[in-house]
């Protein structure tokens, strides 16, 4: 059994106890790319991307985030393939066990491949994190971005990687999963930059003046569908954004022709709301279970790319009738939630 929590924080309240409801406004965090949170026995343990180890937050409230205990759990051993560049950790509890997977390189870019640490204690703020290694398929190729999740009682993963051993285009691939650190399939490409929306990219660099972007996928599940939630372009471009796959339940998830692709994003820029570049998202619930959050980040300023600039921010989303996700559009820092 695998113990996740869907991302998804709104602009709206998050519950205190019974009756008590707190206002909070965004951003979460001052600074906090790729945030993603789970919730365990009380408390969420919430991630993001430090660059160069592992860090985890612990509250019993998303809203008190700026005040939560904060620990670093794991630091890599300098020198090794993994020990530079580490993006998008996230955390799940599978079979009794905590797992954090995260992207991470020897300082090469092209570099880029899946690792997950491991840790036995039932508080992941306790205890001891192991790396159990490299998670690839048999191709190997480079990789980012991978959340996991659990689909008729089998393990799946999916994340962003290369066609080849080239940059200039990042799809979306997905696996069945032996164990939380070994892949037993082929990868299935289920996404691919296509529409104009997915194509914001220019690096202006000799070598690949151009990246078209499908990463940071992430599952939710809702009723019959499951869905993939992705982001889109590039996050140094004003234009990244959220796209979205949908399958139906009783479907075969490595057949590439079940799953439809939205024609229009889900969540992008509110300019008029000074939210940029809103994008690589996550999900989790209220907890009792009612509320569904998404959880992301964003710029306050155009131009601001993917630096220390963008920020973990969160707002409640609904369902539409034909059971889709409605996320809205971001909400002003200004505004109380």
């Amino acid at each position: 059994m695998i113990c996740t929590v869907v991302s998804v924080l709104s602009a709206c309240s998050i519950q205190k106890g019974q009756t008590e409801r707190v206002t909070f406004t965004n951003p979460l965090l001052p600074s906090g790319a790729d945030p993603y949170s789970f919730y365990k026995d009380g408390y969420y343990y919430y991630t993001h991307t430090t660059g160069k180890s592992l860090d985890l937050w612990k509250t019993k409230n998303m809203a008190d985030l700026k005040t939560a205990q904060h620990k670093t759990v794991w630091t890599p051993q300098p020198g090794t393939m993994y020990s530079k560049q580490i993006w998008a950790p996230q955390i799940h509890f599978i079979k009794g066990k905590c797992y954090m997977y995260f992207a991470a390189s020897d300082g090469n870019n092209s570099n880029h491949r899946l690792y997950v640490v491991e840790n036995e204690s039932a508080d992941p703020m306790e205890g001891q994190w192991v790396l159990k290694g490299k998670v690839a398929d048999v191709t190997d190729k480079w990789a980012i971005d991978a959340d996991v999740f659990e689909h008729k009682e089998q393990l799946y993963m999916i994340w962003s990687g290369w066609e080849g051993d080239v940059n200039g285009q990042q799809n979306l691939y997905i696996a069945r999963m032996k164990d939380p650190w070994t892949i037993e399939s082929e990868r299935v490409k289920i996404s691919s930059p296509e529409y104009e929306w997915e194509k914001h990219g220019i690096l202006r660099e000799p070598e690949t003046p151009v990246v078209y972007v499908n990463e940071g996928p992430q599952s939710l599940r809702h009723k019959n569908k499951l869905f993939i939630v992705y982001s889109a372009s590039g996050c140094w471009t004003d234009f990244y954004t959220l796209g979205m796959l949908s399958i139906e339940a009783d479907k075969d998830l490595l057949n590439a022709a079940n799953w439809k692709k939205y024609h229009e994003p889900v969540f992008k820029a509110a300019p008029e709301n000074g939210v940029y570049a809103a994008g690589h998202n996550s999900f989790f619930k209220s907890p009792d279970g009612k509320e569904d959050w998404i959880l992301y980040h964003a710029n306050s300023l155009p131009g601001q790319g993917c630096g220390g600039h963008r920020s973990p921010r969160a707002q409640r989303f609904t369902w539409n009738k034909d059971g889709t996700p409605h996320f809205g559009k971001p909400v002003s820092e200004k505004g109380k939630l």
